[in-house]
């Protein structure tokens, strides 16, 4: 299958990541769809991000997905989108959204190591985004 891929801006990438970690376990939450619209909302590196383009990049990374190597060209786009500067707020805001219902299950496991890999976010700052990440979204 041949899939003509969209260019995105460093926002959009941000928003993919996020997506992506929501959607690779099969099943969106309402927790992580909320959990991307308040960080779209609050998060400083959104401020001038229209906020209209999530349905967009959602449906982009969806239709990826559908696709053998859909995986690997959703992660080209948001490395190309990129600055490096960004890697690791990328891998942060993925974690966060992982971490929205209190648990993470195998497919965002997965996808969050695919991200950190591809990303190359050196294994001790991923630790300490990961452990803030859960800390976040603790409950009793």
């Amino acid at each position: 299958m041949t899939i003509d891929l969209p260019s995105l801006s460093p926002c959009d990438a941000l928003v993919a990541v996020m997506v992506a970690v929501s959607a690779s376990d099969s099943t969106v939450r309402t927790s992580e769809l909320v959990a991307i619209q308040r960080m779209v909302d609050h998060a400083p590196v959104f401020a001038s991000y229209d906020d209209d383009r999530i349905r967009a990049v959602s449906q982009t990374v969806m239709t990826l997905f559908d696709d053998e190597d859909g995986v690997d060209a959703l992660i080209g786009l948001i490395r190309d989108a990129l600055p490096e500067k960004l890697y690791e707020t990328a891998y942060a805001l993925a974690c966060d959204v992982g971490a929205a219902d209190g648990r993470l299950y195998e497919g965002e496991i997965v996808m969050l190591a695919e991200i950190r890999e591809q990303l190359n976010i050196n294994r001790l700052h991923a630790a300490a985004i990961e452990l803030s990440a859960r800390v976040r979204h603790m409950t009793f």
